[in-house]
Protein backbone atom coordinates (compact mmCIF):
# COMPACT_ATOMS: atom_id res chain seq x y z
CA UNK A 1 0.00 0.00 0.00
CA UNK A 2 2.74 2.06 0.38
CA UNK A 3 2.87 2.98 -3.49
CA UNK A 4 -0.59 4.09 -3.19
CA UNK A 5 0.36 7.00 -0.88
CA UNK A 6 2.65 8.87 -3.66
CA UNK A 7 0.18 8.56 -6.06
CA UNK A 8 -2.61 10.07 -3.90
CA UNK A 9 -0.35 12.75 -3.40
CA UNK A 10 -0.70 13.38 -7.06
CA UNK A 11 -3.85 13.19 -7.85
CA UNK A 12 -4.62 15.56 -5.39
CA UNK A 13 -2.08 17.93 -6.28
CA UNK A 14 -3.38 17.40 -10.20
CA UNK A 15 -6.37 18.37 -8.71
CA UNK A 16 -5.62 21.88 -7.50
CA UNK A 17 -3.85 22.59 -10.12
CA UNK A 18 -6.74 21.31 -12.45
CA UNK A 19 -9.39 23.89 -10.08
CA UNK A 20 -6.75 26.52 -10.34
CA UNK A 21 -7.00 26.43 -14.34
CA UNK A 22 -10.80 26.64 -14.20
CA UNK A 23 -10.98 29.48 -12.05
CA UNK A 24 -8.53 31.18 -14.06
CA UNK A 25 -10.27 30.50 -17.38
CA UNK A 26 -13.95 31.11 -15.95
CA UNK A 27 -13.09 34.68 -14.54
CA UNK A 28 -10.29 35.16 -17.38
CA UNK A 29 -12.85 37.39 -18.93
CA UNK A 30 -13.50 39.78 -15.59
CA UNK A 31 -9.77 40.98 -15.27
CA UNK A 32 -8.83 42.92 -17.81
CA UNK A 33 -5.36 42.92 -18.24
CA UNK A 34 -5.23 38.40 -19.39
CA UNK A 35 -4.31 38.81 -22.63
CA UNK A 36 -3.98 42.36 -23.54
CA UNK A 37 -0.14 42.99 -22.50
CA UNK A 38 1.60 44.90 -24.39
CA UNK A 39 4.00 41.97 -26.13
CA UNK A 40 1.25 39.75 -26.98
CA UNK A 41 1.18 39.31 -30.75
CA UNK A 42 -1.95 40.18 -32.82
CA UNK A 43 -1.96 40.28 -36.53
CA UNK A 44 -6.04 40.79 -37.98
CA UNK A 45 -6.51 40.61 -41.69
CA UNK A 46 -9.72 40.86 -44.04
CA UNK A 47 -10.54 37.35 -43.09
CA UNK A 48 -7.77 36.43 -40.71
CA UNK A 49 -6.86 36.91 -37.41
CA UNK A 50 -3.60 35.82 -35.57
CA UNK A 51 -2.99 35.86 -31.70
CA UNK A 52 -0.74 34.66 -29.49
CA UNK A 53 -0.12 36.20 -25.98
CA UNK A 54 3.61 36.03 -26.02
CA UNK A 55 4.10 38.01 -22.69
CA UNK A 56 1.06 36.57 -21.15
CA UNK A 57 2.50 33.42 -21.61
CA UNK A 58 5.98 34.77 -20.28
CA UNK A 59 4.37 35.86 -17.23
CA UNK A 60 2.25 32.95 -16.21
CA UNK A 61 5.24 30.73 -16.75
CA UNK A 62 7.54 32.87 -14.23
CA UNK A 63 4.24 32.61 -11.67
CA UNK A 64 3.93 28.73 -12.60
CA UNK A 65 8.01 28.53 -11.66
CA UNK A 66 7.56 30.80 -8.48
CA UNK A 67 4.83 28.85 -7.26
CA UNK A 68 6.31 25.29 -7.94
CA UNK A 69 9.81 26.37 -6.07
CA UNK A 70 7.85 27.29 -3.28
CA UNK A 71 5.69 24.49 -3.17
CA UNK A 72 8.75 22.32 -3.50
CA UNK A 73 10.74 22.56 -0.68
Amino acid sequence: MAGFDSIGKMLVVLGFILVGIGLFLWLGDKIPWVGRLPGDILIKKEKFTFYFPLVTCILVSLLLTLLFSIFKK
